[in-house]
């Protein structure tokens, strides 16, 4: 998404200009082209020279000299920028850049740059929440600019509250999702896809549960993945080890049953369903209301189960024409003759099959290895890969269901 992309940094006043630095870095890495521009403030906090070392390009400062022979320097680099970026943002320079003005080499690039804009403001909480600053971010946000929220942590002030810069990464994936929004070309535009991910958990008693060992890193990574593709994306998460995405929904559960009624409330208002959680087959007939004693019992301990209800059947029976399915087959033995049986059972248009007996691939693994088998088609085996490029390979398959 950012390969080759040019992008203007706007570092402005603020303590929070050191976390620019590594803004910068991810961005360099992402494959963007990078060149900054420094307010006076901003150089009381960090020098130039640290920039211009990681983005390899001159620093625009507000003492550069704007006029050459060949070129004016802000008009240039406002034509050469397709992102700009100001990170932080101090309320002077949202100030002067929400009223138009320019009285700089930083501010006249902004204004002349007609590019799509990202705000992301660092402040003192009451400078924040002061009515002067809140109308100028209005109306940044009136005129198409895009406002990364600050968040509630330590300021400099030496207390919790509400205008903390965001984090670099949290930055990145907030501008990434915009830019897939802007996408025109995105494969899974305008198309709104449920993916499930995690293990579902049984209860036996208020303090004791039967679970398996799923990390929902599969789940996650192919949620990100129709999200990179431009879908609008419901996550169903159950219990899972790893972060939960940003700029998607998401529906947390904990049993199978939960997990069951949210699947069918919520398959008709989308295209498709990607079940890769691990629910569990079986469910306790009996939930103690209480904590069970040791003493309670006479050296052994007795469990009944009952099958819990088959998900992507009772999906099946309400499933649109228009809508695809995708299931997991997450088997131990005879994994293609298990996954090609449950791929017809359950009427699937893609399943994705993986031995979950392999201590390097599989469950709370970063690497997967596995088998796609689709109705009248030969089944496509992977290389062992990391999870994020299974889950790319699935959802150019899911491209091409519907």
């Amino acid at each position: 998404m950012f390969e080759n992309l040019n992008v203007a940094l706007y570092v402005t006043g603020s303590i929070a200009a050191y976390k620019s630095l590594m803004f910068t870095r991810l961005l360099v890495k992402a494959g963007a082209n990078v060149r900054v521009l420094m307010t006076d403030g901003a150089r009381q906090f960090i020098q130039p020279l640290s920039f211009q070392a990681l983005a390899k390009h001159d620093v625009i400062t507000t003492d550069t000299d704007g006029m050459h022979a060949d070129q004016i320097t802000h008009i240039e680099l406002a034509q050469w920028t397709q992102l700009a970026i100001m990170m932080p943002a101090d309320a002077n320079t949202i100030a002067k850049v929400a009223n138009g003005l320019a009285d700089n080499e930083v501010t006249t690039t902004w204004l002349a740059t007609s590019a799509p804009k990202v705000v992301v403001p660092a402040m003192n909480d009451q400078m924040l929440a002061n009515p002067a600053t809140q109308r100028n971010i209005d109306t940044l946000k009136h005129d198409g600019v895009t406002l990364i929220d600050p968040t509630v942590g330590f300021l400099a002030e030496g207390y919790q509250a509400k205008g903390r810069m965001a984090e670099p990464e949290d930055v990145l994936a907030q501008v990434e999702l915009m830019l897939i929004k802007l996408n025109p070309d995105a494969p899974l535009k305008h198309r709104k896809i449920l993916v499930t991910a995690g293990g579902t958990r049984q209860p036996l008693d208020p303090v004791r549960f039967i679970t398996n060992s799923s990390s929902g890193k599969m789940g996650i990574a192919i949620a990100k993945a129709a999200q990179r593709m431009g879908a609008d994306v419901t996550l169903i998460a159950a219990d899972v080890k790893i972060a939960l995405p940003l700029g998607m929904r998401i529906v947390r559960v904990t049993t199978s049953a939960e997990l069951c009624s949210t699947v069918l409330k919520l398959m008709p208002e989308n295209d498709g369903l990607i079940m890769t959680a691990a629910v569990a087959d079986f469910e306790p007939i009996t939930v103690a209301d209480h904590k069970i004693k040791k003493q309670q019992q006479s050296g052994e301990f007795t469990l009944q189960f009952r099958e819990a209800t088959d998900i992507l059947k009772a999906v099946a029976k309400i499933k649109r024409p228009d809508q695809f399915t995708v299931g997991f087959a997450a088997e131990t033995n005879d994994l293609k003759a298990n996954a090609a049986k449950k791929l017809a059972d359950k009427g699937l248009d893609l399943l994705v099959a993986n031995d979950v007996s392999n201590p390097k691939i599989g469950f709370s693994s970063d690497d997967n290895q596995v088998t796609f088998l689709r109705p009248h088609a030969a089944p496509i085996q992977t290389p062992v890969l990391p999870k994020a490029a299974i889950a790319e390979r699935l959802m150019q398959l899911v491209v091409d269901l519907k």
